[in-house]
Formats: structure tokens, sequence, C-alpha cells
């Protein structure tokens, strides 16, 4: 992903690309298509999100970012900030003084408090929940679109994306990007993705490890069913 932006960044994005991107799920037709100088549609392949549920730095840092950068409007109102606490192991001092931007009740869930009816007079339209966006695009599409923002004099906030033409929402990770190298970046929003994939479903880790033992079980299950009923066949036979 950091090499594609890069050469597009040296064409000159804003009079370069017309773009025509999708919001194909990362599982089906990637993250879309938008057509290079030379006026060539060129496939754009959706980059690996790093989810990782059992490393809780990132989790804590995505957190931290995504308070920091996206709960100023947008609302994650299927997630408390209490199981934030719980599950990312953040003491819940912690999580009072600098994770509750919105409200002073750790039960409470993360709420932008902002009139959505302002919110779609700025942007045009109120900014998603994002409590399930990452089940609802998927991850990969998720970090890949956070990733492909690019400088566009002609929209009202300077900005446009490769994965969804005419976004809305306007580039506000762009000072964290201009500060970072692009590995550092990449690996910011890697953070961020993968709490948003947390927030989506909290218990994905333990359904995968539970899931295996499962199948694990039933696949040594499996041997002594057979041969109980090879045993009460034999005489049949």
């Amino acid at each position: 992903m950091s090499t594609l932006m890069k050469s597009l960044a040296g064409l000159g994005l804003g009079a370069a690309l017309t773009l025509t991107a999708g919001t194909a799920m990362a599982s089906g037709s990637g993250c879309g298509t938008f057509t290079n100088a030379d006026g060539v549609d060129e496939h754009l392949a959706c980059s690996t999100a790093p989810i990782d549920f059992t490393n809780k730095g990132s989790l804590q840092n995505g957190a931290k970012i995504f308070m920091n950068y996206c709960a100023g409007c947008h609302s994650a109102k299927y997630v408390r900030h209490s199981r934030i606490a719980k599950d990312l192991e953040i003491p819940p001092e912690l999580v009072e003084k600098y994770l509750m931007v919105t409200t002073d009740q750790i039960g409470d869930h993360i709420t932008a408090e902002i009139d959505p009816e302002i919110q779609a007079s700025w942007f045009g339209a109120a900014p998603p929940d994002l409590s399930l966006e990452t089940r609802l695009r998927g991850d990969d599409w998720v970090y890949t679109y956070l990733l492909s923002f690019y400088e566009d004099p002609s929209r009202p906030w300077g900005a446009n994306n490769l994965v969804l033409a005419n976004a809305a929402m306007p580039h506000v990770l762009h000072n964290m990007q201009e500060e970072l190298s692009q590995e550092e970046f990449e690996s910011e929003v890697g953070d961020l993705v993968n709490f948003m994939a947390w927030m989506g479903e909290p218990a994905r880790h333990d359904r995968q490890v539970i899931g295996f033992f499962v199948i694990l079980f039933l696949l040594v299950l499996l041997i002594p069913v057979y041969l109980l009923n090879k045993e009460f066949w034999k005489d049949v036979k």
C-alpha cells in the first residue's frame, strides 16, 4: 500500500486521478478501482489489516487513537467504556481520565454528543456509528480506506479517497500522517483498525479458540464412533 501511495503522490493526485472507487468488500472484488494519469483503470487491492486481539498494546493504542480522532464525530453506541477497561486491561481510572471524552460515567456507551443534523450540514451526511463498521465493510477494507486519503482541492475538505470516491469524511489523520513516517503511520492506523475490529466483536478471539478445540474434539470423537459403528455392523455384513 505504501508503494502505491508514494507513486500516486508523485503524479499530482488532485489533477491526475479520476476516481471510480467502489465499496467492495475485502473478501470480494477488492477495494475498488481508480483511473491513473494515463487514463488506465487500475484495480486497488485491499491491504491486510494487522488484526490481533492478543496484542493488548495495539488495542490500547487503537482505543487512544479512536477517542482522540474519531469519537468527536462518530459514536460507538454498542461499546461501553467499562468494557474497554476490562477487556483491554486498562485501569478504570486511566479510562476515566484519558478515554472518556463525552461522558463522566464509565458505564456509558461511546457517543459523539453532537446533533446529527448539525453534522449533516457540515459533511453532507451524518457520520455513521462505528461499532460494527469492520463487520459491515471488512477489516481490510477499513484499513485500506484509512490509508487511501489524498489531497484534492476540489473537495470541500480538501481531501478525497481512493477506496470511496468523494467521501464526505475529512482526512482526520492528516496531521498524524505528516508527523510520522509511512511505516509508522500504517502501524498507527493498524492499531486503530485492530481496536475497531475488537469493537465489532469483542469475543472474536475467544470464539476462534473455542471453535478450534470443538473441531479438534469432534475429530477425535470420530475415531471411537467409527470403530463402534464398524463393530455394530460387522455381523450384519
